[in-house]
């Protein structure tokens, strides 16, 4: 057993310029809730030991990451219609080309989304096959 196989991610921030806009958004589209304030962050848990840690940025202009979230199947319908109800364009592929529409990559289904600072959001029922 090699020694990767025992670390795992506890955390990670997420900069925002409003915590609060950005991370409700997530949580919502996700079903989750949004955590108490500890310190400058704000979390949403993502359920696995994970947290997301909502930082803001106000000064200085957001650069936009990539988060890929594996969610369940039986989830993945309800996260398309959050988006559709808050007027949030989805798309199949990460460039943004196929808007309105879901991939069928690895035998599951995937979208991506853009979050209120432009971070590029990822909801997929399978992850990637790696080599």
């Amino acid at each position: 057993m090699s020694e990767a196989q025992h670390i795992e991610l506890n955390h990670t921030a997420v900069y925002a310029s409003d915590r609060h806009t950005s991370a409700g958004f997530l949580a919502g589209i996700l079903g989750l809730e949004v955590g108490a304030p500890f310190g400058p962050f704000l979390p949403v848990d993502l359920g696995n030991g994970v947290t997301l840690d909502y930082y803001e940025k106000r000064d200085e202009p957001i650069q936009a990451q990539h988060y890929a979230f594996l969610v369940r199947e039986e989830r993945f319908d309800t996260m398309i219609a959050r988006l559709e109800a808050a007027g949030v364009t989805y798309y199949a592929d990460p460039g943004h080309r196929q808007p309105g529409r879901v991939n069928d990559l690895f035998g599951g289904r995937g979208a991506y989304f853009d979050d209120p600072d432009g971070h590029s959001m990822e909801i997929m029922t399978r992850p990637y096959a790696l080599p």
